[in-house]
């Protein structure tokens, strides 16, 4: 287990509620979100169930198929997971609204484009259309990143009022991931204050050493959802003179978003 992936396990477990759901969806968590199998000891390293919990809790999820077990005896996303997965792909409009938009901004810039929703203090990534030149980076459709330090992330959260956002990010806990993460509430809402004025979010080697994105809000009239679309690359390519070039680019593919949202769906009240 890398030292990345365990920062990454600990954000998950940041907020998750202390009952019997909210722990089991914990470890669905862990294990889907890995980059490996998990054997049980590397599960019971990031949990903070004792043993013999844990070795139910895991047998439960195995019954239920949202786990499996390979003949190695690691732990896999179960077939559950995919069949519910496709249901809700297939459902999400919003996903299937954006995407010409997405893949009209990858072909401006070049490079990889997200588009993400924010969950809580959690950004989780709906579609990514991949750049020219791919770039091995954390994100993934499905997976969720820490807001504070994404560019996705801070655009939606750049959407909701002072007491909204306040309420958000009450006890955000900030783990710095590189030596440009956010290290206080301070420095965050200073960063969202200037996101409001100029429209679009800079995520300079926050979240990733060596990546960097812009990105713009995208909400619905009650602020009920809030996402975020941005381009994203290597720092040795988008440098701080693209981002602002494609700053313009990013806000009118955000616009053209919520306009096709709002032909499609009307207002939502």
């Amino acid at each position: 287990m890398n030292s990345r992936q365990g920062d990454d396990m600990r954000e998950i477990r940041r907020g998750r509620e202390t009952g019997t759901l909210g722990k089991l969806m914990t470890l669905v968590d862990l294990v889907a979100l890995s980059d490996r199998p998990m054997r049980f000891t590397d599960i019971l390293s990031l949990s903070d169930q004792p043993r013999g919990t844990l070795h139910r809790q895991l047998s439960h999820l195995v019954e239920e198929g949202l786990l499996e077990i390979d003949r190695d005896g690691c732990y896999l996303p179960g077939i559950r997971l995919l069949s519910l997965a496709s249901r809700s792909w297939a459902r999400n409009e919003f996903r299937t609204v954006a995407e010409p938009h997405l893949r009209l901004l990858q072909a401006q810039t070049g490079e990889t484009v997200h588009l993400g929703v924010l969950r809580g203090t959690e950004v989780i990534y709906l579609d990514k259309v991949e750049g020219r030149q791919s770039v091995r980076m954390y994100s993934q459709i499905g997976n969720a990143s820490p807001a504070y330090c994404t560019g996705v992330g801070k655009a939606a959260l750049s959407a909701l009022d002072d007491t909204s956002f306040g309420a958000r990010v009450a006890g955000l806990e900030f783990h710095a991931y590189t030596e440009h993460t956010h290290r206080s509430l301070a420095d965050l809402r200073a960063d969202i204050e200037a996101i409001r004025r100029r429209g679009c979010a800079f995520d300079r080697e926050e979240h990733e050493s060596g990546i960097c994105c812009v990105a713009a809000p995208i909400y619905s009239d009650d602020n009920d959802m809030l996402a975020g679309v941005s381009v994203t690359g290597p720092a040795y390519r988008v440098t701080p003179g693209k981002l602002e070039e494609w700053a313009p680019l990013v806000k009118a593919a955000a616009a053209a978003i919520m306009q096709d949202m709002h032909s499609r769906l009307g207002p939502r009240r």
